[in-house]
């Protein structure tokens, strides 16, 4: 009999260790927010994630993908989005820059209006909110202050801490910091405003600029009167010069003349005595 339960208790033990079918069968859950490419399950993270996913669900990939519909390249990009965020400076569309060239513009739209630029293909991968791209020479202290992070660096630390890890002083460059709602519209204002807290900051810069341009224009009216100041009088006072009384004082010394001959009469009597 104690054979027998040593083999019941092996084969209960053998059965147990076996993974569980709902397990086995579990699909991955997308990401939530901006993940890192070894956290996202899906093939085309390997690809510069997310940009090689969204590019994949917007354009199958292609990112010269020109089909006639008003949007260009592998991440779609409307004419003027790509034109009011510095797309012009690498190509006239999207579809004529580099791979990189559209990414680069793709994390300008990001910081501004948020993974809501494409909002098919973000749903699909669980991306949401703005996103910041770190670059060369950023600190979470310079990000935070340009964006205007309430809190500060340990409120964007606090929201990255996953992605930054466990030195808050060292940032990798590409790593995608979440922004903050409420986070204002970073380094560069552009015509285009995100969604979220960040309307209001948008507005409040380019009320600035519109009552230049009023008060400019009416200052150049003014400057036209002055040109009239040329055209004062005052050359006509040149004419008057012609009629200097320079030249009846020049008839003076003929008269002048005249009497020289006074001398001569002196000159002959002084002869007299001599002969």
């Amino acid at each position: 009999m104690s054979i027998k339960r040593m083999r019941y208790a092996a084969v209960v033990a053998a059965v147990l260790a076996l993974p569980a079918p709902a397990e086995a069968a579990a699909p991955p859950t997308p990401a939530s927010g901006p993940a890192t490419a070894d956290r996202a399950p899906y093939a085309c993270a390997k690809d510069r994630w997310p940009w090689g996913c969204v590019a994949k669900c917007e354009s199958s990939g292609r990112w010269n993908a020109n089909t006639g519909n008003g949007f260009y390249g592998g991440l779609q990009f409307w004419q003027p989005t790509w034109r009011t965020f510095g797309g012009l400076a690498y190509a006239r569309r999207a579809d004529l820059a580099t791979r990189d060239e559209q990414i680069r513009v793709a994390e300008e739209v990001l910081r501004v209006q948020g993974w809501k630029a494409w909002p098919v293909c973000s749903k699909r991968y669980g991306l949401t909110g703005r996103a910041h791209v770190v670059r060369r020479g950023e600190s979470l202290s310079s990000i935070a202050r340009a964006y205007r992070v309430k809190g500060g660096w340990k409120a964007l630390y606090k929201l990255n801490r996953q992605l930054v890890g466990a030195r808050p002083d060292r940032l990798n460059i590409g790593t995608m910091l979440r922004l903050p709602k409420g986070a204002g519209p970073g380094r560069r204002l552009t015509s285009q405003t995100g969604g979220g807290g960040e309307p209001a900051p948008a507005a409040s810069r380019p009320s600035t600029p519109t009552p230049l341009i009023p008060s400019t224009r009416p200052t150049r009216p003014t400057q036209p009167v002055q040109p009239t100041q040329p055209v004062l009088p005052v050359p006509p006072a040149v004419p008057s010069a012609p009629v200097t009384s320079a030249s009846p004082v020049l008839t003076d010394p003929t008269p002048q003349t005249s009497p020289s001959p006074s001398p001569f009469p002196s000159l002959s009597p002084s002869l007299s005595p001599r002969r």
